[in-house]
């Protein structure tokens, strides 16, 4: 059996990467899910405000567990159980602790539906995991972007 890490952050583009693990698990992969969601450090300010870091590391863990929510929904559905991590620091590196500590085989993360030359300049996430990760990375195309792109292709087809 497989063990697969879906990085989710709550959004449409990481729903993705869940519709597409379960689609290999109903094509018959046999894998277990850890779902990993990143928080961002708290800030200065935070601190000083709340001066108690357990009470900063329980809204981490519950605003990560809040965002993973629809995803662990779709795994229940398709009766698929998962195991859940949230993390706080820079997410790349925070999902590679992740992947080691689960033991996991596989990585299947969201893309945002950048050009290669927005993402390049920006840095994407998933273009860092995939760099630094120890195991494959799966970064799976937003269905609307797909078919963006099949619509220029078939025009660039047409044109020539």
């Amino acid at each position: 059996m497989i063990k697969i890490l879906i990085a989710v952050d709550g959004s449409a583009l990481s729903l993705d990467a869940v519709h597409h693990v379960l689609r290999l698990v109903q094509d018959g992969l046999r894998a277990s899910v850890v779902l990993a969601n990143v928080q961002e450090p708290a800030s200065l300010y935070e601190l000083v405000v709340s001066r108690d870091p357990d009470l900063i590391a329980a809204a981490s863990l519950e605003a990560g567990e809040h965002l993973m929510a629809s995803a662990r929904a779709l795994l229940q559905a398709a009766g698929l159980g998962c195991e859940t991590a949230v993390g706080v620091g820079d997410p790349a590196h925070v999902l590679v602790d992740i992947i080691e500590s689960s033991g996991c085989d596989m990585v299947v993360i969201g893309a945002r539906g950048q050009g290669a030359i927005s993402s390049a300049l920006l840095g994407s996430v998933s273009q860092e995991l995939a760099h630094a990760s120890p195991v494959p990375v799966t970064i799976v195309k937003h269905p609307e972007v797909l078919e963006v792109q099949d619509d220029l292709e078939g025009a660039a087809d047409a044109a020539s």
